[in-house]
């Protein structure tokens, strides 16, 4: 059985709080999703990374955005 939807999307503002692996963020109808997760270690690392603000690295604050 085949569907045929004509859609007519208009998004004037979209926030998204999160955004894990393999999360799939969907607006509108698709066919198939097909997940797919790959990790890889490029940088050829063997530990964990420092928890977030455990180094002496400064934060930098970002601006507001602009509309």
């Amino acid at each position: 059985m085949n569907f045929f939807i004509h859609q007519n999307i208009n998004i004037h503002t979209i926030k998204v709080e999160g955004i894990s692996n393999s999360s799939v963020l969907q607006i509108g109808s698709a066919g198939i999703i097909r997940p797919i997760s790959q990790l890889f270690n490029t940088g050829g690392f063997k530990e964990a990374a420092p928890a977030a603000g455990a180094t002496n690295i400064p934060f930098i604050p970002l601006s507001e955005p602009r509309f």
